[in-house]
C-alpha cells in the first residue's frame, strides 16, 4: 500500500544559467535543503516557471535529481500539459520513478471547455498511463489557468478512478472553494461506504497558501503546497506538524500570523512576480547572485527592488537557514 504524501511542499523554483537553460547543480542542492528542512518537492508547478520548460527539460531534471539520490517518494511533479500525450509522457516517467503522485494542470489553452471535455482528457491520461500506482492530484489554479477544476468533474473522475485520483492542489486564493471541496469530498470520505459500492479512498486536499494552511488542517485538509515553502519552509512545516499538540489554540493562531506576515512580503505588487521575489530572496541568503535569473516573459527584480526586498525581510527577522552557494566542480 502506498503512503499518501502529506504535509508541506515547494513548487521547487527553477534555476537557471546564463543562457537560459536549467541548472541542473544548483537545481538539486535546492531541493535537498528543502527535503533537509521537512519539504516535499513539487518539482514543475507554477512557481517551477513550469509551462516556461519544455517537455524534454523537465524530463531531464527528474532524472537527474533521481540520479543524484533524491527519495522520489517525497516528490509531486507537475506533469499536466496542454497536450494529452506530453502529460502522458511526463507522468509516466514519474510514475516510473516511484514519485509519491503527480500535480496536474488541466488543459489550460482552450478555455470555457466542458466537463465532459475535462473528464475525457483525465480519463484518457489515466488509461494510457495504465499503471496502479499512479496517483494524480488535480491543479485548480484559475487566477492562471482560467480553466478550472469543478466538484462535479471530481465527482465523476472519482467515480470512474477512485485509486488513481487521489486529491487536489487548490490555488483559488478563495478559502470558501476550498472549503467546498473538503465539504463535499473530505468529510464524504471518512463515512462508511455505501453499501453501493467499494470503500472510497480519500481524497486529499492542499491549500496553494500556507496563509490557508491552518484553516485547510482544522477542516481534514493533508497540507500545502506553497510558493514560498521555498524560502521559509521549516516554519511553515513548524505550523503542519504542531496545530493540534499545542497546549491552546491560540498559539497556532500565532504561528499563522507569522507565516502570513512573510507571504505578504513575497507577494506584494512591488515586485514584477512573486517568482522573481522568491529567487532574489535566494540570491540574497545564499550570497548567489546567479539564482535572480528567470526565464522570459517574466523579468527579475531590479537592483531597487532588490534593496527593497532586503530592507523588508530584515526588519521582520527573515533567515534562511542553512542556504549556501553551490561550488562549482
Amino acid at each position: 500500500m502506498t503512503v499518501r504524501i502529506r504535509g508541506v511542499l515547494a513548487p521547487v523554483v527553477t534555476p537557471f544559467k546564463t543562457d537560459l537553460s536549467p541548472d541542473s547543480q544548483r537545481f538539486i542542492a535546492h531541493c535537498k535543503w528543502l527535503l533537509a528542512q521537512n519539504c516535499g518537492l513539487a518539482v514543475f508547478g507554477t512557481n517551477s516557471e513550469a509551462n516556461s520548460l519544455s517537455r524534454e527539460e523537465r524530463s531531464t531534471l527528474l532524472d537527474e535529481l533521481v540520479a543524484a539520490g533524491v527519495d522520489p517518494s517525497r516528490m509531486m511533479p507537475g506533469t499536466g500539459c496542454c497536450s494529452i500525450m506530453e502529460t502522458v509522457k511526463l507522468t509516466k516517467q514519474a510514475v516510473g520513478n516511484g514519485c509519491a503522485g503527480v500535480l496536474m494542470l488541466p488543459p489550460f489553452y482552450y478555455k470555457d471547455v466542458s466537463e465532459e471535455g475535462l473528464y475525457r482528457y483525465f480519463s484518457e491520461v489515466v488509461q494510457r498511463v495504465g499503471d496502479a500506482r499512479l496517483k494524480i492530484y488535480l491543479y485548480h489554479i484559475p487566477p492562471v489557468a482560467v480553466v478550472g477544476i469543478t466538484t462535479g468533474l471530481v465527482e465523476r473522475l472519482l467515480a470512474a478512478y477512485p485509486n488513481a485520483i487521489a486529491g487536489m492542489k487548490d490555488s483559488s486564493g478563495d478559502w470558501n472553494n476550498t472549503k467546498t471541496f473538503l465539504d463535499a469530498f473530505v468529510a464524504r470520505s471518512a463515512r462508511p461506504a455505501s453499501t453501493a459500492g467499494a470503500a472510497r479512498t480519500s481524497f486529499d486536499v492542499f491549500v496553494g497558501s500556507e496563509s490557508f494552511l491552518l484553516a485547510n488542517l482544522r477542516n481534514g485538509g493533508v497540507g500545502t503546497i506553497s510558493a514560498t515553502a521555498n524560502v521559509n519552509p521549516a516554519a511553515i512545516h513548524k505550523l503542519y506538524s504542531q496545530w493540534n499538540t499545542a497546549d491552546d489554540a491560540d498559539h497556532a493562531d500565532q504561528q499563522q500570523s507569522k507565516l502570513n506576515i512573510v507571504r505578504e512580503v513575497f507577494s506584494s505588487r512591488k515586485f514584477p512576480s512573486m517568482i522573481a521575489a522568491l529567487k532574489q530572496a535566494i540570491a540574497i541568503y545564499a550570497d548567489d547572485p546567479a539564482w535572480r535569473t528567470v526565464r522570459p516573459p517574466l523579468v527579475e527584480l531590479t537592483p531597487e527592488q532588490a534593496k527593497t526586498l532586503t530592507a523588508e525581510l530584515k526588519a521582520i527577522s527573515f533567515t534562511m537557514p542553512g542556504v549556501r552557494r553551490v561550488s562549482k566542480g
